[in-house]
């Protein structure tokens, strides 16, 4: 893949917006929402697959380098906190979603919406997955599959929800200035 130097302005856009949306934190008990999720899911949508993943990669490899972007800071040790999992399910989400938005014939408001519900549960599955893992065999905090599906799931899933519905909304308003914009 070629990448022009539009290609790498947006994609170290949408790399800072997610750093900023770890960041814009809305209190709520428990887990803190954060627009994160609100960026990936935009990255795939107006990037696409290939540049909507890579987005999500520099995010994740300049946090790793030292960078404290993500919510809990940054630096290599990081891969051990039970949360990385969602980070890597960012890029792969980001990716699916761009998958298939290019792949529609139609960019309307449902379609897009499912688009991002599927990224949305790429996302959960390795982040609760990831949670599970590190949990029982690293950390050595015995957690249930259910503790981690209630925590890493059940809480968070209501502001991703909302997110993911503005996000197809805007992204709907946007592709069409984006098209304009790019010829």
């Amino acid at each position: 893949m070629k990448l022009k130097a539009r290609d790498l302005a947006q994609i170290a856009l949408f790399a800072a917006l997610t750093a900023v949306g770890a960041f814009l934190k809305i209190p709520v008990p428990v887990v803190p929402f954060t627009m994160q999720v609100f960026f990936v899911t935009l990255s795939g949508v107006l990037l696409g697959a290939k540049k909507g993943a890579l987005s999500q990669l520099v995010y994740v490899l300049t946090g790793l380098i030292g960078i404290p972007i993500f919510t809990q800071g940054g630096g290599i040790a990081y891969v051990f906190k039970p949360t990385f999992g969602y980070l890597i399910g960012f890029i792969i989400g980001a990716y699916l979603i761009g998958y298939l938005t290019e792949r529609l014939k139609e960019k309307k408001f449902f379609k897009i919406f499912l688009c991002m519900l599927a990224g949305l549960a790429v996302i959960y599955v390795i982040g609760v997955a990831y949670l599970y893992i590190i949990n029982n065999f690293y950390v050595g905090k015995a957690m249930s599959l259910w503790l981690c599906i209630y925590y890493g799931f059940i809480l968070c899933i209501g502001g991703d929800l909302l997110s993911t519905l503005v996000g197809s909304l805007l992204s709907v308003k946007l592709i069409p200035i984006l098209k304009k914009i790019q010829q």
